[in-house]
């Protein structure tokens, strides 16, 4: 294998640059970053994070749920991980419960003020939307 410590400070470029193509729903690119992440420094737990917000953002919660608890069964403490498990989980039909309460302990207990804001507005958007009341429409049909 070629020598690629003189890419090593790029990393952060890389990753960046795969959190940016799965802003723009662009996979094909989001993997190659990644994986170009994974050559020059496998053991990072953002690459596993990142993963597992690509497949939360195509709400392939499942998969998003397996990256965040492999980065949480290596690093129990990563609020990161944590919350964005809290999210998958808490837009899973029959997990809601389970997700919210990693998020309210995430809201809680972050030192992190923007993981705790992710965490805060994850639950007003459950209560709003997720757990929402049927509206006067779906009253009638009943």
């Amino acid at each position: 294998m070629k020598d690629l410590s003189k890419y090593d400070e790029d990393f952060f470029l890389f990753l960046e640059a795969g959190y940016i193509a799965i802003n723009q729903a662009d996979e094909d690119a989001t993997i190659k970053l990644f994986k170009t992440c994974e050559l020059l420094r496998p053991k990072n737990p953002l690459i596993k994070i990142g993963f597992g917000y690509m497949h939360l953002h195509k709400l392939e919660l499942k998969l998003a749920c397996e990256h965040f608890e492999e980065v949480l069964r290596e690093d129990p403490t990563n609020q990161m991980a944590e919350t964005l498990l809290g999210i998958a989980l808490s837009l899973t039909p029959d997990k809601v419960a389970k997700g919210e309460k990693i998020l309210e302990k995430s809201a809680r207990k972050s030192f992190d003020p923007d993981v705790k804001k992710l965490a805060n507005t994850t639950l007003d958007f459950i209560d709003q939307f997720v757990k929402k009341n049927s509206g006067p429409a779906e009253v009638k049909r009943k």
